[in-house]
């Protein structure tokens, strides 16, 4: 398939679809981010605002370096299940409400000096929700998020 015909077949898919997918990647993105930076407890990576922005991106940053100074790392990755719960405005979107029920039970924290669990707080799954907003180059990133207690979903 050339270029021609995937900028076709996109121009053929309504904008609020196109921005439903773009905020839903920037949602699994923004968490893959995290993740990977997770693994060192890299606070400084610049990897977190390919996805976050906002409150959410000094959330994420702070989040991490709480576990630096603290001296945790993160092992594992959540499983994610987002959906779209609402679009504003409806035609051409430029904030989407991303929903999900995320499992952290494999991705729990450990000491980095001796690789032993942090803590004995099991992982499960959490009501999870995030605001994607359209950003003024046309991407898509997650300006807040909030997580909620374990068990609310």
């Amino acid at each position: 398939m050339t270029s021609s015909s995937t900028t076709e077949a996109d121009s053929m898919v309504p904008p609020a679809e196109q921005a439903k997918e773009a905020a839903l990647a920037a949602y699994r993105g923004m968490w893959a981010d995290f993740v990977e930076a997770g693994h060192t407890s890299d606070w400084q990576s610049v990897k977190l605002g390919v996805h976050a922005t906002g409150v959410a991106l000094t959330n994420l940053s702070r989040g991490l370096y709480a576990d630096h100074y603290n001296g945790l790392v993160t092992r594992g990755e959540p499983v994610l299940n987002p959906t779209v719960s609402s679009v504003e405005p409806a035609t051409e979107p430029k904030k989407i409400i991303v929903s999900d029920c995320g499992d952290s039970t494999n991705w729990l924290k450990y000491r980095a000096d001796t690789g032993e669990l942090a803590d004995e707080e099991p992982g499960g799954r959490r009501a999870i929700n995030a605001i994607a907003e359209k950003q003024s180059d046309g991407s898509w990133k997650i300006s807040d998020y909030g997580v909620h207690e374990l068990g609310t979903c």
